[in-house]
């Protein structure tokens, strides 16, 4: 929602100003009236820009947790099973993540506007889908490698399959190193920048990140520094509230792995 408090700092001039322009008073000069309603067109342009951008964010970030997903699975056959070549699909996988971003734009960009996936969801989902896989599998192989290979022993011996091992005993031991990771891939796909920038030119489905960064002042020349600082303030929270849920989540896991 847009003040007229807002507008005046925006235009620079005083709240008083502002009412008698939207009101229709006399009082002031044009150049102040039209300082008024450029300062009213951008504010409500970057308003709903934004509206737009964390819509769409909330869209594209897929399932982070690889709890419901294949990482989990490839993590425990990596960690827990042996078969050739083990290091080597390690080491690819890992190198995968190693190239920024800006190195597969233009190619991606080729493909996608081959494929019609310019100006989609999809363009912005598998690629970040093809870096968080690899950092996802990475820790969680890492983190399965610590758990002891006795516990999961003692199960089959008991009478418990391989699943039902892996579902009754190492998933919940695994569940602060899961919650860790859906941390890490999900910062990962909120935070993506030059992929939505480069792929998406509708600016209904661009991410929050990109809605700020095309933020504009009252004026050609001025940056909007202020709304720009404020609009990553407000991006800031869903992190920063999936963080304090997930945290609990991972002091709850560490407790019960202990007590087990």
């Amino acid at each position: 929602m847009v003040t007229i408090r807002d507008v005046a700092v925006h235009a620079g001039v005083s709240p008083a100003t502002v009412s008698r322009v939207v009101n229709g008073l006399v009082g002031h000069s044009d150049e102040t009236r039209e300082r008024v309603e450029t300062a009213v067109k951008s504010l409500s342009y970057e308003t709903d820009h934004l509206a737009r951008g964390l819509k769409t964010r909330q869209t594209s970030v897929t399932d982070s947790s690889p709890r419901s997903s294949p990482m989990l699975f490839a993590a425990y056959a990596i960690s827990r099973l042996n078969f050739r070549f083990k290091s080597v699909i390690l080491s690819v996988i890992i190198a995968t993540s190693m190239f920024p971003g800006i190195s597969v734009v233009v190619p991606l960009l080729r493909l996608f506007t081959d494929l019609g996936w310019i100006n989609t969801y999809q363009a912005m989902i598998v690629p970040s889908l093809s870096f968080a896989i690899p950092l996802a599998v990475w820790n969680l192989t890492t983190f399965m490698k610590a758990l002891p290979f006795d516990l999961e022993e003692a199960a089959m011996i008991d009478g418990c399959t391989k699943w039902q091992a892996f579902r009754r005993v190492l998933l919940p031991l695994a569940a602060p190193g899961v919650f860790t990771t859906a941390i890490l891939t999900f910062i990962h796909s909120w935070n993506e920048f030059i992929i939505a920038l480069s792929m998406i030119n509708d600016p209904k489905i661009q991410t929050a990140t990109v809605a700020i960064s095309k933020f504009t002042g009252a004026t050609e020349f001025q940056a909007p520094f202020g709304e720009q600082m404020a609009a990553g303030v407000i991006v800031t929270v869903p992190l920063v509230i999936m963080v304090l849920i997930v945290q609990r989540r991972i002091v709850e896991g560490l407790t019960a792995g202990a007590s087990k």
